[in-house]
C-alpha cells in the first residue's frame, strides 16, 4: 500500500484559499473527493489532507500548491481585493461570481508567472511609461496613446475586419508591455473587462463573450485605467468620474477628432443633426468600432444632439442586450492563443526551450493538453 504522506499545512491557510475561489464546504469537498466532514476537519486543525489531497484543492482554487505552506494569507501584490468601479464609493461590495474570483486570481497568477519567467531568462521587464490625470485633455492624451502605441489612423481603417482591428490593437499593447487576456467563463452582465496597473506587466483582461468591437472598446478602457495606476473590475455605463474619463479616452484614440471633422458625411451635417443607422454604421465600419461610440464621438464634437444620443443609446443597449458572440468550433491551441495572448505564450515557450520549466508546466501556464503544444509553437514562432 503506497505511504500515506500529509501535507503539514495551517489550516487558515485552507480556509483563505477556499473562500478566495468562493466556493462552499460541499463543493471544494466534492472537487478534492473526500465527505465534507472530513474538509471540515482539515479546516479547523483536527486533520490534514495528503499532499495528492491538497494538489487536488490547489487545482480547484487555481492557487500554486507552494502557496499553501506560508505561514499565513498573504495580503500583498497579487493577493489585494481588486478595486470594483461598477459600486459607488462607499457602497457595500457585492460578491463576485465564482467565475470572475477565478478569473481574478488566474490573470494575477498569470501576470506573478510572466514576471518570474523573465527574470529566470535573465531578462528585464519592459517599463510601461505613459501616465495620465484626471484633468487630461481628452483629445491631447488620445494622441499621446496612439504615439505610445505606434499606431496610426491610416493603419487603423486599413484593417478589413473587426477581428483584424482587436488582434492589431492587442499585440500593439503587448508591445510596449502590457499583457492582454481574454476570459472565457465570465457572464458578459458581469464583466466585460478589468485591469491590474501595477507595475510592470500591467494587464488588462476582455470578456470573450462580448462583440470585437466591444473588446475593442474595453481595451483602451482599460488602457486609461492603466494610465490612472487605477485598475479595477469596470463597468462601461457606469457614471464615476473615473469611468467617465476612460470612455472618453478610449472614444478619442479609437476616432480622432480631426479626422472625425474631416469626414464628408460629418463636415455636411450641422451642428445637432440626427443620424440614420446606416450613416452611423458606415462611420463605425471604417474604425472598427460600435456604433454607440461613434455616436457619443460625434456628440462630443458638436455632430449630435444630447436628446438624440439618448435615444438612440437606448436603442443600441437592448440591441447590445441581446447580443451573442456564438462562433464556430475553434481549435484548442487557438482557444490557448485567445485566451493568453503572444506575448504570454512567446515568453513561456522561450522559458521551456531554454530548459528552465518542463512540458508539464507549459501545459499548466497555458491552460492546454500537451499534444497542442506543437501547433501552437508554429503559430507563434512561424514569423519569427
Amino acid at each position: 500500500m503506497a505511504q500515506r504522506i500529509e501535507a503539514i499545512v495551517k489550516p487558515e491557510m485552507l480556509v483563505w484559499a477556499r473562500e478566495g475561489a468562493r466556493l462552499d464546504i460541499e463543493t471544494a469537498a466534492k472537487k478534492a473527493k473526500v465527505a465534507p466532514e472530513r474538509m471540515k476537519l482539515w479546516e479547523t486543525g483536527e486533520a490534514r489532507p495528503t499532499i495528492n489531497q491538497l494538489r487536488k484543492l490547489a487545482n480547484a482554487y487555481k492557487r500554486p500548491i507552494a502557496v499553501f505552506y506560508l505561514p499565513e494569507p498573504p495580503a500583498g501584490l497579487g493577493f489585494q481585493a481588486m478595486r470594483d468601479f461598477r459600486r459607488l464609493p462607499g457602497d457595500v461590495a457585492t460578491n463576485e461570481s465564482a467565475e470572475l474570483a477565478l478569473e481574478i486570481r488566474s490573470v494575477a497568477s498569470r501576470r506573478e508567472v510572466a514576471l518570474e519567467l523573465i527574470r529566470a531568462i535573465d531578462e528585464e521587464p519592459p517599463d510601461f511609461l505613459l501616465t495620465a490625470a484626471l484633468n487630461d485633455d481628452a483629445e491631447v492624451l488620445a494622441s499621446e496613446i496612439r504615439a505610445y502605441l505606434g499606431v496610426s489612423v491610416d493603419e487603423q481603417i486599413s484593417w478589413k475586419s473587426g477581428y483584424d482591428s482587436f488582434n492589431a490593437w492587442r499585440a500593439a499593447l503587448e508591445d510596449v508591455g502590457v499583457l492582454v487576456f481574454q476570459s472565457v467563463g465570465v457572464r458578459l452582465d458581469e464583466m466585460r473587462g478589468f485591469s491590474i496597473s501595477d507595475m510592470p506587466l500591467p494587464a488588462i483582461v476582455v470578456n470573450n463573450k462580448d462583440s470585437v468591437n466591444g473588446r475593442i472598446f474595453t481595451l483602451l478602457h482599460e488602457l486609461a485605467h492603466i494610465l490612472l495606476r487605477e485598475g479595477g473590475i469596470c463597468d462601461l455605463y457606469d457614471e464615476n468620474e473615473i469611468e467617465v474619463f476612460c470612455n472618453r479616452i478610449a472614444g478619442a484614440v479609437l476616432i480622432p477628432r480631426e479626422r472625425l471633422m474631416a469626414e464628408d458625411t460629418v463636415a455636411s451635417k450641422a451642428d445637432g443633426m440626427t443620424w440614420s443607422d446606416g450613416e452611423l454604421q458606415a462611420l463605425s465600419n471604417k474604425y472598427g468600432v460600435s456604433r454607440e461610440v461613434t455616436l457619443r464621438r460625434l456628440l462630443s464634437i458638436g455632430r449630435a444632439s444630447a436628446s438624440f444620443y439618448g435615444i438612440k443609446r437606448e436603442q443600441f443597449q437592448k440591441e447590445y442586450s441581446t447580443h451573442n458572440n456564438q462562433g464556430g468550433p475553434v481549435p484548442q491551441y487557438r482557444k490557448a492563443l485567445s485566451r493568453t495572448g503572444r506575448s504570454f505564450v512567446v515568453l513561456v515557450l522561450r522559458a521551456y526551450r531554454q530548459n528552465y520549466i518542463t512540458a508539464s508546466d507549459v501545459s499548466d501556464f497555458l491552460d492546454v493538453k500537451l499534444k497542442h503544444l506543437p501547433k501552437i509553437e508554429s503559430a507563434v514562432f512561424r514569423v519569427s
